[in-house]
């Protein structure tokens, strides 16, 4: 009886948290951080090809007159 309590309070904030987060909620956020980590992972790639592109053709601004 005394291991069963004992497992009571963890029990009890667990229900509490799974009453207050509904599942509709943890997706969404889910869903925002995973949009945002993409936006940021195209903007890095672009970025990266634009300066792949410059040092391929020259570009850096310490050409010769």
């Amino acid at each position: 009886m005394k291991s069963i309590l004992r497992f009571a309070p963890t029990a009890a904030i667990f229900t509490l948290l799974l009453v207050m987060m509904t599942s509709c909620a943890a997706i969404g956020d889910i869903f925002k951080t995973g949009v945002w980590t993409g936006v940021i992972l195209v903007v890095v790639g672009i970025a990266v090809v634009i300066w792949l592109v410059s040092k391929m053709f020259g570009g850096g601004g310490g050409g010769t007159r």
